[in-house]
């Protein structure tokens, strides 16, 4: 469910929560654009870099201009997945960020960007569309860290991780240097302590007036995680800049989408362009509905009814699940057929697995 704690739960050896592919599987939780995390990281004064998201290339002098014109500019496809910049558009163009040495050259990579599939390692084949740019001032760093605090389901409560080997993906850090992957748990009920966050910065290497920022802004993005029911918050990289600032040059933020109800503001900036479809779909008929592999469906009437299901499923033979459509509350007979027949056709409320695939003949068990 939630693939990105996921890959980091793997990355430090910890049991993985699920082994499902994450090209398949719906994300459980509001997943930030950066533009949009950035902002959010600015209402909790956290040092970002400043920037402009754009939809249409004519804005782009306008931004870079505000930006200032003697700066030097990183260009951002916003698509909701991993990989950007090593990922490739379906038009051609290479990489979904991009430095630009002057405001021609960014508004050429805005253009290139804008309107177009951006295919990574986390997307599939099938891409995202881009919809929007965003277009940073280029920092230049002395140093670049990863942090990320995530909450760790094996200790109950969130975790900070750091790297002194930021800029590049977390799994690559863990195979060739494992020693550089610091974690420390934090209690729930104890919250973060200074001394906690002082004693990560210092691993991180900050110094003198430097741990002084690092200290607070580990500090403010712990508070950030913890008031907005985050699951995740993950800064790659964090960067040590020339002028001795502490900055967050990127940010990825997960939320808790049960957390709807307290966190309606943040949940209005859904973008369901990045959204799984059969999420999407769910969504018209109020149905908590989690994809995932395999050929064999679940239509149950609660969640716990539906683990057990799936448990017996692999109990006697069946690995591969596909489809499981758990409904935490009444199933409502009209919504659920209407949605069944968009994953697969079935006939009759009272069956409780389907095959879904249609290449597959269908059949129905009581």
């Amino acid at each position: 469910m939630f693939s990105s704690s996921n890959r980091i739960f793997r990355v430090l050896g910890k049991k993985n929560l699920s082994q499902i592919s994450t090209n398949t599987t719906q994300k459980r939780l509001l997943n930030l654009h950066e533009y949009q995390a950035q902002d959010l990281f600015r209402s909790y004064d956290i040092s970002v870099p400043r920037g402009k998201v754009l939809t249409s290339a004519t804005e782009t002098k306008k931004a870079c201009t505000e930006l200032g014109n003697h700066v030097d500019y990183i260009v951002k496809a916003q698509v909701l997945a991993g990989g950007r910049g090593r990922g490739k558009f379906k038009s051609g163009l290479k990489g979904g960020v991009q430095k630009a040495l002057s405001i021609g050259e960014a508004e050429d990579y805005v253009s290139k960007m804008l309107g177009q599939v951006l295919v990574t390692k986390q997307t599939g084949a099938e891409g995202k569309p881009c919809n929007k740019v965003y277009v940073q001032e280029r920092l230049y760093a002395r140093r670049e860290l990863y942090l990320a605090i995530l909450l760790d389901r094996q200790s109950g409560g969130p975790v900070l991780i750091g790297s002194t080997q930021g800029g590049m993906a977390i799994e690559d850090v863990a195979r060739e240097s494992p020693e550089e992957i610091h974690t420390i748990p934090i209690s729930v009920k104890e919250g973060l302590h200074k001394s906690q966050a002082e004693g990560l910065a210092r691993k991180l290497g900050f110094r003198d007036e430097l741990l002084d920022q690092a200290v607070d802004q580990i500090t403010k993005l712990y508070n950030l995680f913890m008031k907005t029911d985050s699951v995740l918050l993950e800064i790659n990289p964090l960067i040590e800049t020339a002028d001795g600032k502490v900055i967050c040059a990127d940010a990825k933020v997960n939320i808790d989408d049960n957390a709807f109800f307290r966190q309606k503001e943040l949940f209005a900036l859904k973008d369901i362009t990045q959204e799984d479809p059969r999420d999407v779909r769910a969504a018209k008929y109020d149905l908590n509905y989690i994809g995932l592999d395999g050929n064999i469906g679940c239509i149950v009437n609660g969640a716990g009814l539906a683990m057990a299901t799936m448990d017996i499923i692999k109990l006697y033979g069946e690995d591969s699940m596909m489809e499981a459509l758990g409904i935490v509350s009444f199933l409502r007979k009209t919504g659920a057929e209407e949605f069944a027949m968009e994953i697969g056709e079935i006939s009759g409320a009272s069956s409780k697995l389907i095959f879904v695939k249609r290449t597959k003949q269908n059949q129905f068990l009581n």
